[in-house]
């Protein structure tokens, strides 16, 4: 009877410690920013006496809408967000950058707040000219990638490009060979980066493994 006792309670005990282990086992993928539900606008109005600015409109927690304009401009600029990206994102006001030059056009910078991919979109005042977009950005909003503030960065997967938002001189870097980069999972190639006005740097994954590449730039 002791045996059988003694049985009962080992089992018991291993049944708890697995339901234990499970419970406090290892948890999904984080996100890359939080995702709370989007529902105020977000504005960006820049310092030029033109008052340019931009304005991302939210509906049932998504970005829904971007607009761009400046004082005395006329009708706004519009584009559906989706429609933009041809995907659905997550934001996150605190992971969304814009910078203006001059009243010419904005550009808009932005992590998904799920798989943390960076995208770039040049956004023109002249309705003449068609916006941009880069769904490979390489932002600074990243922590892991670190960018002067007047760059735009982005790559194409055998490349790294570099863009001064102010001038639009522009330099670059090779790989040295294509990458099988998948843009949602970007730290599973490029782990790390750093660029300023006259120098790149970048570990990436090469053949499995990680290795460092370095280059003096001039943005012309």
């Amino acid at each position: 009877m002791k045996t059988l006792f003694a049985f009962i309670a080992a089992t018991l005990f291993m049944t708890a410690l697995s339901s234990c282990n499970s419970s406090s086992g290892p948890a999904g993928p984080k996100n890359f920013c939080d995702t709370a539900c989007l529902k105020d606008t977000i504005k960006f109005v820049g310092d030029h006496e033109k008052k340019p600015s931009v304005f991302i409109t939210a509906k049932n927690c998504l970005p829904d809408s971007i607009s761009w304009t400046y004082k005395g401009m006329g009708v706004d600029r519009k584009t559906g967000f989706t429609y933009l990206l041809g995907a659905t994102v997550r934001l996150n006001k605190d992971y969304v950058r814009c910078h203006f030059t001059n009243s010419d056009y904005a550009w808009l910078l932005f992590n998904d707040c799920v798989t943390g991919r960076g995208f770039q979109v040049k956004l023109p005042y002249d309705k003449k000219v068609n916006f941009s977009l880069k769904s490979s950005g390489i932002n600074n909003l990243d922590p892991r990638f670190s960018v002067a503030e007047n760059l735009v960065v982005n790559t194409d997967r055998g490349n790294i490009y570099i863009e001064d938002m102010n001038t639009g001189k522009k330099a670059m870097m090779t790989f040295g060979q294509k990458l099988d980069i998948d843009y949602d999972a970007l730290h599973e190639y490029i782990d790390s980066v750093n660029v300023t006005n006259d120098r790149v740097w970048v570990k990436i994954l090469v053949d499995k493994k990680w290795v460092e590449k370095e280059k003096k730039i001039v943005l012309e």
